[in-house]
């Protein structure tokens, strides 16, 4: 009998955690960072306590309390004593790996506290996305997804503290095991990966203990890794060989994107292997359209065409895509886009298994913003990427002095640039990206708003606060396309791959699958939290 057990992404978008055992064998589906419950204890300046190590996250109910599935050095040796009576609480003592979708950290961010010597099966993509984020991100303890400090709990004689942190000098490089290709064919970009020696260094000049990228051949199940479109590169559905059958993960995956056929072909493949249970995400539920990544590019070019002021383009850096598709619209309006050092870092990781992404060297649109103030001592990967692009880099009185002639690649964080940048009245806030789903992401947008008011900005796109609900105002949408699938989508792939058992994931309103497949042939369960389903 196969057991399903659901530790995150119970109706909550993202966390996704979730345990296959089949006889001795178990894996996890992901180990994502669970937003909505963390930002019920905590925020910027109220974080778990690193010092804490994973008594924090077990406490408030982030971490399942598994034990020996995660670090030594983040544990004490009477750490679980306290979790033993916990309802939820297991000793595991194996896992043979973690199936990771994509790179979002709601799905791979808290594979950060699992131990070094747990595999990460994925695509190369994301291995190489995951990696460049970490190193041009924060350096929280809880979001290290490729390589981490092991801390050591060593307090001065006579000190009283439980715990006095401290890092080792070496870094520890997580084992990631490619799934849609072997290392040694990543060809024709293998040759610049290996010289560039990006898997092997880290951005703070630590040295880093490697452990090199492998295939994923070696392995006690039988695996098919499909790749899917979503808002990310290198996104990915599983297929496992049990001995119930076919179990399918959908991860997050949609049908209107740039590469929609991927997603047509995985329903296809899934649907062959007549599959006995379908775990399908569910986020856009409630939305019964969807918008195409070529209608954001009409939308947005017509709208900055139209514009002779500065221009500021509001997307998610990770969604290519989206990115490229402002490339387009600067080109066709004669403007440059203007990018962060960690896009630019994001793009030449990409260029390394996309050989299309565009040669930021080359590519007479595409231009760099550097921050007015800067770090004394920037990072290795920072510092790199301004002298190998320097003359691609703008300053704020570069783009202050020529407005019209650029697409600036901001979010709600770069805001603090405005006071350099001076922008004339009636430049345009472009926002391609998702609407607020939370109470801290609306305040954020009050503040937003704000910001725009105060430099007498135009906004479009942007959603806006009617009767306690956030909305785009009708005659600015169609300049964003989700990364997900809408609710005729969700329930054409269902009825498609055609599974003997339906299991709702990513989802706040799972209860969608049962209203519309009661019908059908198909049985959907909802999982509960910490709740297991046998198949």
């Amino acid at each position: 009998m196969v057991r399903l057990t659901f530790y995150g992404g119970i109706n909550e978008i993202g966390g996704n955690k979730i345990l296959l055992e089949d006889k001795e064998r178990r894996l996890f589906l992901d180990f994502g960072f669970p937003y909505k419950r963390h930002k019920l204890f905590y925020e910027e300046y109220l974080k778990p306590r690193s010092g804490a190590g994973l008594l924090d996250p077990l406490v408030m109910g982030l971490l399942p309390p598994l034990e020996g599935i995660y670090r030594d050095d983040l544990g004490s040796q009477d750490l679980w004593q306290q979790f033993r009576n916990n309802w939820l609480y297991r000793q595991l003592e194996r896992l043979d790996g973690v199936l990771l979708s994509h790179a979002h950290l709601d799905h791979s961010g808290y594979i950060s506290f699992l131990r070094e010597d747990i595999p990460v099966y994925t695509t190369a993509a994301t291995a190489f996305i995951a990696k460049a984020m970490q190193d041009s991100g924060k350096s929280d303890f809880d979001q290290q997804v490729c390589y981490f400090s092991p801390t050591i709990r060593q307090c001065p004689s006579g000190w009283k503290q439980i715990a006095c942190l401290s890092e080792s000098s070496a870094k520890t490089q997580r084992q990631f095991c490619l799934a849609d290709v072997k290392p040694q064919a990543l060809s024709p970009e293998a040759t610049k990966f290996w010289e560039w020696g990006f898997w092997e260094k880290t951005p703070r000049q630590k040295e880093l203990i490697s452990s090199p990228l492998s295939a994923h051949d070696d392995f006690s199940f039988n695996l098919r890794c499909f790749p899917v479109d979503h808002s990310i590169p290198g996104a990915c559905a599983w297929g496992i060989e049990t001995s119930s059958g076919w179990v399918i993960y959908s991860g997050d995956l949609r049908r209107h994107g740039k590469r929609a056929e991927l997603t047509a072909r995985f329903i296809e493949e899934a649907r062959a292997l007549t599959p006995k249970a379908l775990i399908l995400e569910g986020t856009n539920v409630q939305r019964e359209t969807d918008v195409a990544e070529d209608e954001v590019y009409k939308n947005g070019l017509k709208a900055i065409t139209s514009s002779k002021r500065l221009v500021i383009a509001d997307f998610s850096p990770r969604d290519v895509d989206r990115l490229l598709t402002f490339l387009q619209i600067a080109r066709d309006s004669g403007r440059k886009l203007a990018i962060l050092p960690k896009d630019a870092y994001f793009l030449k990781t990409m260029r390394l298994l996309e050989p299309e992404i565009p040669d930021i060297a080359k590519e007479p649109s595409l231009a760099i913003y550097q921050d007015t103030i800067a770090s004394k001592n920037p990072s290795l990967w920072l510092r790199n990427i301004c002298q190998e692009y320097d003359s691609k880099i703008v300053l704020a009185d570069d783009v202050s002095s020529a407005q019209d002639e650029f697409i600036l690649c901001f979010s709600f964080y770069d805001l603090n640039e405005l006071p350099s940048l001076r922008p004339k009245p009636g430049s345009l806030y472009v926002y391609s990206s998702s609407e607020p789903h939370d109470e801290e992401r609306e305040i954020d947008f009050r503040r937003l708003h704000q910001w725009l008011k105060h430099f007498n900005l135009e906004g479009l796109g942007l959603p806006v606060e009617s009767n306690g609900r956030w909305q785009i105002p009708d005659g600015e949408k169609g300049l964003h396309a989700s990364g997900h699938a809408s609710a005729p989508d969700l329930l054409q792939i269902a009825r498609q791959i055609k599974p003997e058992l339906l299991i709702p994931i990513h989802s706040e309103y799972p209860g969608f699958y049962i209203d519309h497949l009661s019908k059908s042939e198909i049985k959907v369960i909802l999982p509960t939290m910490g709740g297991t389903i046998e198949v």
